[in-house]
This record gives C-alpha cells, structure tokens and sequence, in this order.
C-alpha cells in the first residue's frame, strides 16, 4: 500500500479513537481558559478556533453517560480516515433507529416511504448527538490535504450507508462550505434557520440596547426588572464553581423541561458529571436562586467566537425569567467576555424582538433509493425558496432602530 493511500474504517465508539488525534482533527488546539485568553478589551477572533461540541470531551460524555449509545437508537459508528497509522479525518456517524433528538426533522420522509413498503431505519446520523449547534462535521486534521480528505470522507459516508444496509445518511448543521462539498457527492441540499445574536462591539448591554427602537427597548428593560422582582438573583457558574449541587439542581431543571416538551429526556446526570470533569472551562451556567435554593437555571456552552445555549428549565416560574436567564444573561455574558455569537439553539421567533436575527443553517442528505430521492429533492426545492424568503422577512421585522429614528436621535 502507497503511503499516500486513504484508508476508511468504522468504529464503534469515540473512545476507540485517541483524544489527541481527534481534538487535533476537530479542533487545532483547545482554546482553554476564556479568562484567561481573552482579557478585557481582546477580541475573540483572535483566538485559535474552539468548538466544544466537536470535542472527544464531548462525544466521549454523551456516549459513556449512556445518553447516545445503541439502546437510545444511536449507535456509534464514527467513519475514520487514515494515511498510513495516521488519523487524518473523522465524520462524528450514528447508527439511528429513530429520528428524535436531532432537530432537523425527517419523519415525514419516514412515514412516506414506509407507506410505500421501504425500510427508512437503520439510517446514519452524521451530527452532534442532541445538539442544534452549527460546527464542522468532517473533521480534518490541520494541515492535511481538505480537498482530498474531504472527498474521502464524503465518499466514505455514502459506502457507510450501503454497508449499514441504511436507508441514508444526513449530515446536520454543517457549514455552508461542508453542504457544498457534499451536494458534489450525491448528497441533498437542505436549508432551516435559527436566531443568532451577533455582537456590533458593544461595550456594554445598555450599548446593545441602545441599537434597538424604543418600544423594544422599553420592553426588554421592563422583562428584566420583573424577571428579578421576587428577590430572585442571577449566578454565572464555570470552571470548579459547577459543584455537582449545582450539577444536580440543573438536572432536575432540565427534567423538567425535558419530560414536559419531549417526554422523554435525551441526556443522563452522569453526562454532567462527565462534562464538568472534562469540559468545565467549556461551560457556562447561569443559575437562578431565590430564598437560598436554585429555582432555575440554562446551560451555556463556550466556544473560541460563539456562546452556545442549550437547555433551560425551572422549578418556580416568574414571568420573563426564561427570557432573562436564557437570552439576556448571554448576551450580558458575550459582551463582557467579547465574544462574537450568541446561538440560542432551535427555533423561536419570539428571539426577534431580543435582538436574535434569522441566521440560516445546512443540511445534507444522502437518499440511498433513487424514487425517494427525487421526491426528496423536489421538495427541498421549494422548502429552501421558503426558507430564504421567511428569512427576508424575519429579518425586515427586527428591532433594531431605523436610519430615520437614527437621525431624530442624534
């Protein structure tokens, strides 16, 4: 075999490949302490690039916890791209029995093409396990041949997907340049939105506040006193300051939540306990407390240019307290730590009037049978016309203050 040969292989597990070769393919280095990385007046672009979903810290959590494991209908199957003994690639695969806990939703093609007689499950999951996070998902070692690699590793996917006997392979909230390289390889194009929260150098909220118009404004400042109005005080935890108390009083939230909205929750307390050993650095929790005891809180993770929020819940409910721990905390917390992004996870037009605006994400699908496929891609045509005006709209809609009102301010 030439040296320069690629060579493909499953795994079973994250734990089946070493921590340094897949953090030095997802990530080119940690980006450590934010504390201490960013001092006040840096810029986080500055940085080395850090995503902490992509990390073997994570994927190894989620999957020791049990949260993504083959009883929970995701069973590892990561692809692996070698040269020689060296690790060069990594696509983060999931064999799935089911389409829950991946927020890009396909169950309509499911339904469809059983009604039809064919078998949509197994089917390969190519994303972060429960995780609405834009992020890369071919990962390629820092200084290898991406082209190459990437082809590789594209060409790879559809082969994992005949030999699974799956039905498909679906790569979610991948970056635009990722969707692109895939659509040369077969893949469907598909396109949803989020609101993102993006960072204008402020130095303070009140500087972001003030970028908004005046009945927004008036109302954000109004949901935030009567958020904190039943004595009810506001907490960053990070680093060793997430006890497993903490720890324990954020799960119970999250249960809450979880068995409400979905009935059944996706992640396991030994996740984070896990997380916290390994990832603490990488989180953020902004905890509620009233009368000595948590009442509420989100989990927050940070990335080199990004606050990603995740999950909320509650054990006491006061009005606005969800928007104030959950959107406004995070924006107090990217501000003050120069942080470009506040991605708020799945859905919710409701962000708008807080100053989240429509951000497109990507998706790409590999439909193994050729008369799904055509359907399937007729209908992504129009979904993604959809999208983009839904966007246009959105966007027109914010509340950020018009050039004229700019004017009769200044």
């Amino acid at each position: 075999m030439a040296s320069s040969e690629i060579t493909l292989e499953a795994v079973p597990s994250a734990g089946d490949v070493p921590a340094a070769d897949w953090d030095a393919c997802a990530n080119p280095a940690p980006a450590g302490d934010l504390t201490d990385l960013v001092p006040p007046g840096s810029c986080a672009a500055t940085r080395t690039y850090y995503n902490p979903f992509v990390s073997h810290a994570f994927f190894s959590a989620v999957e020791k916890s049990g949260s993504a494991a083959a009883r929970t209908g995701w069973g590892p199957r990561h692809l692996v791209a070698k040269i020689g003994d060296r690790i060069e690639g990594i696509v983060p695969c999931y064999l799935k029995a089911h389409s829950q806990g991946e927020y890009v939703f396909d169950r309509g093609w499911a339904d469809a093409y059983e009604r039809a007689g064919g078998r949509y499950y197994p089917k390969l999951q190519c994303s972060v396990p429960f995780t609405p996070a834009t992020g890369p998902r071919l990962l390629i070692r820092a200084g290898a041949d991406r082209a190459q690699i990437g082809s590789a590793l594209a060409s790879g996917l559809v082969a994992l997907t005949g030999v699974s006997k799956a039905s498909s392979a679906h790569v979610t909230f991948a970056p635009e340049a990722e969707w692109k390289l895939l659509a040369e390889h077969g893949f469907l194009q598909r396109t949803d939105q989020q609101f993102h929260w993006r960072n204008q150098g402020f130095a303070t909220f009140d500087d972001f506040l003030a970028t908004l118009n005046s009945r927004h404004r008036k109302a954000i400042k109004r949901e935030r006193r009567e958020a904190v109005a039943a004595d009810v005080s506001i907490h960053w935890l990070s680093g060793p300051d997430i006890t497993e108390d903490a720890w324990d009083a954020f799960f119970t939230f999250y249960m809450e939540t979880g068995s409400r909205k979905w009935g059944r929750p996706y992640l396991t307390r030994s996740f984070y306990s896990l997380i916290g050993e390994s990832m603490a650095k990488d989180v953020l929790l902004v905890m509620a407390k009233r009368n000595g005891r948590w009442i509420a809180g989100a989990i927050n993770f940070i990335g080199s240019d990004t606050l990603f929020g995740r999950h909320w819940g509650a054990v006491e409910h006061h009005p606005f307290l969800h928007f104030e721990v959950c959107y406004y905390q995070a924006i107090d917390f990217a501000i003050r730590h120069r942080l470009e992004v506040v991605e708020a996870g799945a859905q919710g037009e409701h962000k708008i009037a807080r100053g989240y605006l429509p951000q497109t994400t990507y998706s790409a699908h590999y439909i193994a049978d050729p008369g799904l496929r055509r359907a399937i891609a007729d209908y992504l045509k129009r979904e993604r016309a959809y999208v983009a005006e839904a966007g246009r709209e959105l966007t027109e809609a914010a509340p950020f203050r018009k050039v004229a009102e700019n004017d009769e301010a200044s």
